[in-house]
């Protein structure tokens, strides 16, 4: 490390309930280190972030700080239940921030404080729970899941400020494109050790894999068994990745053919579909509209949409919080009517929804009573399967099943709930933001799981990665009213998105040149040469960042690039980042130099 460490542990190790949780573990932090923490769910991240938080104590180990080191933890679920309003929760504590300091992150993030925290939802509680972190200035910040509950623009939001932020931090995530875009080193936390590599998690894949056959051959030259979970005895990092790449290829396949039915404007051609395809619908929307409030409290939440949605499609819904998402959900499903237009379903529509309140499953059930009531055997979409072994598909020991809910984490409860629920007979399966919670080979389970579904899926998630593996045809909504129907994932419609932006900001040029030409020439009010300069050219060299990005992202997607070229890796992964920022700085000028080309035209 080219710098002191600001905080360090030596010989690091926790006691829990039986046994050594961790032990023997080293660990230093430096001043700017963009550390991912990659482990399973039960490895002890949460515990150790904890522990490095100073919130709870060691059995073993030397903690080392730097004097006034500020260290601050986000946590995943903080405790608002003493907390009248989101603001007191935000400035609580002895060295709770400043309430002006609180309200300006609050401002960017677009929450009211002072509403009741009893009736917050759950993206309100962690923009109040961000406020109250960022405002504190930490030198070391501890991330548990920060992207939880979060919509599009706030993870944007976030993402911006960490790539800003002077400080070091260490983040747990379920969303990988989240560690991908920030990371610079990777902590891995398995079966009680931790290693540390000087990569981002864009390579963590690739040194996972390459770890894990390190030990399969020492163990063989050793003719002894690893001591591995029985997840990778049984599946195989190597295979997984083959088998996902099939998938890959199969829905790529699958957005292609939709591709195809849908019009260049993105609306679905209902009107001159085959009688094929009409047999394989399952739900027709047809010129929808929803409107909410009246008067001119009216806000129309989805206008004038139309879609055929196929047996085996994979929907995905995206946009930020109030857009609509999940009034659009209602509505394909028919939980909730049109104010015009009409939803049909096929006759033998049998669905199955997952939602994101996770209904509370009782702490006093054992797991076999959550499956199997009470039994040894579970109907699995009508196959006969013993519980034990339907437990080791979704990555449980099987000797968990006599095991109380209430004493599994949260997202061991989150992927029963899965478990359950997939053992289901269905056709439709409806998914709301279904990876909080969940670790990343929970996320790797849950996509082959879908992949392999026989029927439709329907998903709302702000999880960018989880719908680019998953989802054949993305509905994007902006709160306007209008819903974009992309064949592809999220970063399709990403790429849509910045290419109306890239066209928005040269129709305004051609219109702001032609209202100042209107002008009197003696009131015309002029941009400086630079400026002017900047003004002309800058929309030219966003496309230029945003190709030049791409290129940099399409040979990042090699999974196996980092294995070949480590350095090739390292050097592509910083020369994105670089561009990223300078591509944000550019955006950020131009607007501002279009802000004042407007106010120059409306004085003159």
């Amino acid at each position: 490390m080219a710098t002191p460490p600001i905080l360090s542990y030596e010989g690091l190790g926790l006691i829990q309930c039986s046994g050594w949780l961790f032990q023997d573990i080293d660990l230093h932090i430096g001043p700017r280190d963009r550390l991912a923490l990659i482990g399973r769910n039960g490895a002890g991240k949460t515990t150790l972030l904890r522990l490095i938080a100073d919130q709870i104590e060691s059995d073993r180990g030397k903690r080392t700080i730097v004097p006034g080191t500020n260290v601050v933890m986000l946590a995943q679920d903080p405790d608002f239940s003493d907390h009248a309003r989101l603001i007191d929760f935000a400035v609580h504590g002895a060295n709770g921030p400043a309430e002006h300091d609180v309200q300006a992150i609050a401002d960017q993030l677009g929450i009211d404080l002072m509403r009741p925290s009893a009736s917050a939802s759950g993206g309100e509680k962690r923009r109040a729970a961000i406020c109250r972190a960022l405002a504190q200035e930490p030198d070391l910040l501890l991330l548990d899941e920060p992207t939880n509950h979060l919509d599009l623009g706030a993870i944007d939001w976030l993402e911006d400020w960490l790539s800003r932020y002077n400080g070091a931090f260490i983040a747990i995530s379920h969303d990988r494109t989240f560690l991908t875009r920030l990371t610079k080193q990777t902590l891995w936390l398995d079966r009680g050790s931790l290693r540390r590599k000087e990569i981002g998690f864009g390579g963590y894949d690739a040194w996972m894999e390459k770890v894990y056959a390190e030990e399969a051959r020492a163990a063989e030259k050793m003719d002894a068994k690893l001591k591995i979970e029985a997840h990778w005895l049984e599946r195989g990092v190597t295979a997984r990745r083959k088998r996902n790449q099939g998938r890959l290829e199969k829905l790529y396949e699958m957005r292609a053919q939709r591709a195809a039915m849908l019009g260049p404007s993105g609306k679905a051609k209902l009107a001159v579909v085959s009688d094929d395809v009409r047999t394989k619908s399952v739900i027709v929307a047809e010129d929808i509209s929803k409107s909410f409030g009246e008067g001119a409290e009216k806000h129309t939440i989805i206008r004038n949409f139309s879609l055929r949605i196929q047996r085996g499609d994979r929907i995905g819904v995206v946009g930020h919080n109030g857009a609509g998402k999940t009034t659009l959900l209602k509505l394909l499903t028919g939980d909730l009517q049109p104010d015009s237009g009409s939803v049909t379903h096929a006759k033998t529509l049998d669905g199955v929804i997952i939602d994101q309140q996770r209904s509370l499953m009782a702490p006093d059930k054992r797991v076999r009573d959550v499956l199997a009531e009470g039994g040894d055997w579970i109907d699995v979409r009508g196959i006969r399967k013993h519980v034990q072994g339907y437990l080791k598909e979704f990555l449980f020991d099987p000797g968990i099943v006599d095991t109380k809910v209430g004493i599994l984490s949260g997202g061991e409860r989150s992927r029963l709930l899965l478990a359950r629920e997939f053992a289901r007979a269905s056709n439709l399966l409806v998914l709301d933001e279904p990876t909080n919670d969940l670790d990343l080979e929970t996320l790797d389970l849950l996509q082959e799981v879908i992949a392999d579904y026989d029927g439709t899926v329907l998903i709302v998630s702000h999880d960018r990665d989880f719908l680019d593996k998953t989802v054949t045809v993305t509905l994007g909504l902006d709160g306007s009213g209008a819903v974009d129907i992309i064949a592809g994932g999220y970063a399709d419609w990403e790429a849509k998105r910045r290419e109306t932006k890239k066209q928005k900001p040269a129709a305004k040029s051609k219109e702001t040149a032609a209202k100042t030409a209107l002008k009197p020439a003696a009131t015309k009010t002029k941009l400086s040469y630079k400026d002017q300069r900047d003004y002309d050219r800058l929309p030219d060299h966003i496309a230029m960042l945003e190709s030049e990005m791409a290129e940099i992202e399409a040979q990042l997607a090699d999974p196996d690039l980092y294995s070949k070229d480590a350095d090739k890796f390292a050097a592509l992964t910083a020369s994105l980042d670089g561009k990223r920022t300078e591509k944000e700085a550019s955006e950020e000028r131009w607007l501002l130099l279009a802000e004042e080309v407007e106010a120059m035209a409306a004085q003159g």
